[in-house]
């Protein structure tokens, strides 16, 4: 049973496919079946007419943003309509977001990612895509006596920790970017305080990055704030007035 925001994704592989619908009403049937019964919403769906083995694929790549604004969870119908590639895969697992499979009900949540790596690495395997150097180093360290997978009371050096770090920043700023559209359609509409592009996500449904329904002025404004770092320049607003800076 589904439950939750949902963003859909859909790909057919031939712009003919695309233009007459062939396969896109069957990946709708199915994801629609996923999704029926329990408390979910679909907050937004995509189509792509592209090749499989391609990875710069611009709808999907709205979709995971979409995904990231609203907190969602992206849904396909079949494990093949989003791609074959584990390279691919892993760099779209870690965008931070749920990703489930109309046609793999149970796999979800961060067992369910694990699941789909190793799935998508035999994948590989059986289109004799596996590399050669992953192979000779796996067999290496196995010769050496090493223990391969599962948590081995390992430290995590300076560098990691750095990396882990370098991530968690960059998660925010994508977020913050994520936001800025949104924000621009409020400002466009006539929003001209924190209080009231506040009030505007939360009446669109989008979630904070804690997950909250309810936005205040203060978190607007840190939203803003790494957004003018992102774009190197001065923030109209002034978060400690609420309102515009005056001249």
């Amino acid at each position: 049973m589904a439950n939750g925001a949902f963003v859909a994704y859909y790909r057919v592989s031939t712009a003919r496919q695309g233009a007459s619908g062939l396969g896109i009403e069957a990946q709708r049937d199915a994801v629609s079946h996923y999704l029926n019964g329990g408390d979910w919403r679909l907050v937004g769906d995509f189509t792509e007419v592209e090749s499989g083995r391609r990875s710069d694929r611009p709808e999907l790549d709205r979709a995971v943003a979409m995904c990231r604004l609203h907190k969602a969870a992206l849904v396909v119908a079949k494990v093949d309509r989003l791609t074959r590639s584990l390279a691919f895969l892993s760099r779209l697992l870690e965008a931070g977001i749920d990703v489930r499979f109309a046609d793999l009900p149970s796999i979800e949540g961060p067992t369910g990612r694990f699941m789909l790596q190793q799935m998508a690495a035999v994948a590989e395997l059986e289109a004799g895509m596996i590399s050669s150097r992953t192979k000779a180093a796996l067999a290496a360290a196995k010769a050496r006596g090493k223990k391969l997978g599962g948590h081995r009371g390992a430290i995590l050096s300076a560098g990691a920790r750095q990396l882990g770090t370098a991530r968690r920043i960059e998660r925010a700023r994508e977020r913050a970017d994520d936001l800025t559209p949104a924000i621009a359609s409020l400002r466009a509409d006539g929003a001209s305080s924190l209080r009231e592009i506040a009030a505007g996500l939360t009446r669109q449904g989008i979630p904070t990055a804690a997950g909250k329904a309810q936005w205040t002025a203060a978190q607007v404004a840190r939203v803003l704030a790494k957004a003018s770092k992102l774009a190197s320049g001065p923030d109209e607003f002034s978060p400690r007035t609420n309102q515009r800076p005056g001249p």
